[in-house]
């Protein structure tokens, strides 16, 4: 079977590409080894996102914010990020910006789901679900897949959009760099006795980070990141002794919390390929770069690589170029690594020195805290990571 792109992995990022080439007579295939009714009504695995407004514009264009109900996305209006014990916070708040909020909260299912049904009318797009992959390659002729059900499918490109530990990227001999962090990500839902105001709190402690997420009603997301050897104490605890636990560590100042979902643990490994594509293959989400939570950018991140690979492909079209054209991928590599690197090498050295429990550690995460608040180049700067305002506004 022909086809002209072929996808490997139904998540939002390769949903949203195959969504993004709607407008084109391009023949896609996207090959995912969930079945049907899990693409189309994913469960619910405790992440809430936390998407920018370059984000949200993305979603409106492809048609996927329309397919999210009302009721189940909500807003960041304000942040708080503390240190230690220490009651000093780096606050953001939306009255700084030209909008009404700073970001908007969803869960991963909803997005999900939205991104399969916004592709799911598209007529050009095949879905091979309940489908795995043994092989891929590519020649100077082409690219193929060898399924695991023995069929082969060939294609003038190959995107791989197969989580960050992904298959496909190691057998076209993509080198990826990747950071253990010795930690684990526990991730759940409470109820709270006071208003969340709209407002994220990052509290670094000594022993863990807490993210506390407002999220739809007068319920929050919380995300507990610890040493992976800690995990098995949270997971014994009794969800009354948790709901302690995570209002004693938030100083009571939602109140009495109610444990609402069960606890989901994620292992914190970040990566980040040294190329986002080879000879007719291209890498976009999590398989070109796989975030540590803490800065809320993988989503984002991976949403704009697809788009940005989409609005290559669509140039090469419209001036009659091969799109799987090495100038082409290359092009998209440039610019999708131009702006991940930099969000991922300061993440990651945020991560270090904030869970590095040294005097001189201590010393320079109130510093920095102090220093944001007052030198305005430094705070517009996070303040634009954060949102992605400006870069909706330059668009």
């Amino acid at each position: 079977m022909k086809y002209d792109i072929i996808i490997i992995g139904g998540g939002p990022a390769g949903l949203s590409f195959a969504r993004s080439l709607a407008d084109t007579s391009l023949k896609l295939a996207i090959i995912e080894k969930s079945d049907e009714k899990t693409l189309s009504h994913p469960p619910y695995d405790g992440r809430e996102i936390a998407l920018t407004h370059l984000s949200y514009k993305l979603m409106n264009d492809l048609g996927m914010w329309q397919q999210i109900p009302d009721d189940q996305h909500s807003l960041i209006k304000n942040a708080k990020v503390l240190d230690g014990n220490s009651p000093y916070s780096l606050d953001f708040d939306y009255h700084e910006t030209s909008r009404d909020n700073l970001g908007f909260m969803v869960s991963n299912n909803v997005i999900r789901k939205s991104a399969y049904d916004a592709m799911k009318g598209q007529n050009n797009v095949t879905v091979l679900a309940d489908t795995e992959v043994e092989k891929v390659g590519t020649d100077a002729a082409m690219g193929w897949v060898e399924l695991k059900n023995g069929k082969r499918l060939e294609a003038q490109l190959i995107v791989a959009a197969d989580s960050r530990f992904s298959a496909t990227r190691r057998q076209m001999g993509i080198s990826t760099s990747m950071l253990d962090f010795g930690r684990t990500c526990i991730v759940c839902t409470m109820s709270c006795e006071k208003s969340h105001e709209e407002t994220a709190r990052e509290c670094f402690h000594y022993d863990r980070t807490l993210a506390i997420l407002p999220i739809t009603g007068n319920n929050i997301s919380v995300v507990i990141t610890l040493q992976s050897e800690q995990t098995d104490n949270v997971l014994a605890m009794s969800k009354a002794d948790f709901a302690r636990d995570i209002q004693r560590r938030t100083e009571n100042q939602l109140g009495k919390l109610e444990l609402t979902s069960e606890l989901f643990t994620y292992p914190l490994v970040a990566t980040f390929a040294r190329k986002f594509h080879s000879n007719r293959f291209a890498v976009i989400g999590d398989a070109a770069v796989g975030m540590h939570p803490v800065t809320a950018h993988g989503f984002n991140l991976g949403l704009q690589g697809a788009n940005l690979l989409a609005v290559e492909i669509k140039k090469a079209i419209s001036k009659g170029d091969d799109f799987s054209a090495e100038a082409v991928l290359s092009h998209y590599t440039s610019q999708h690594q131009r702006t991940a690197a930099p969000i991922y090498h300061g993440t990651n050295a945020l991560v270090r020195l904030y869970t590095t429990t040294t005097g001189p550690a201590k010393f320079a995460r109130r510093a920095l805290l102090h220093l944001g608040n007052i030198i305005k180049p430094a705070r517009g700067l996070i303040m634009d990571q954060l949102t992605d305002i400006k870069s909706v506004e330059q668009a």
